[in-house]
């Protein structure tokens, strides 16, 4: 993971992680608890993409020995 990548990894998860507080609190009303449902959603997402490429990017140092640079195709 890149820098930005990783700051953004590690931002999301600790947002993630205060919805999830929130959520199991019981405080929130039903529309927020749908907000912040759909909002976790989006960044479980943006993890597993970030991991995906992180993952893509060990597999490239195994084989070559070399990390590079991955380029993410949309």
């Amino acid at each position: 993971m890149t820098k930005k990548t990783q700051a953004t990894y590690e931002s999301a998860i600790t947002e993630l992680e205060s919805i999830i507080n929130q959520m199991e609190s019981g405080q929130l009303p039903l529309e927020q608890s749908l907000s912040a449902y759909k909002r976790g959603a989006e960044l479980i997402k943006l993890c597993q993409q970030s991991l995906t490429e992180a993952e893509q990017q060990v597999r490239i140092l195994n084989e070559n020995g070399v990390l590079k640079p991955f380029e993410a195709t949309a």
